[in-house]
């Protein structure tokens, strides 16, 4: 399944979302992807109750990104 990743400094409401596209078999599965793409640190993961988006906080280098997973 091909999942939408989208992520921007948790620190800059202006700061537009990149998108990054990761093919995998579960939304966890693409975050993990995704933090080894990005040579990140994985911080939290909020799975939602209903709907189909996730959100983790990544670290890297000396800021944090807010990352929205959903799939396309």
């Amino acid at each position: 399944m091909q999942y939408t990743i989208e992520s921007r400094p948790l620190t800059s409401d202006a700061t537009p979302w990149k998108p990054m596209r990761i093919e995998a078999a579960n939304p966890e599965s693409a975050i993990s992807e995704y933090v080894r793409r990005s040579h990140g640190e994985l911080v939290s993961v909020t799975k939602p109750l209903t709907g189909r988006e996730s959100i983790a906080t990544v670290r890297k280098d000396d800021a944090v990104f807010l990352v929205r997973v959903y799939s396309d």
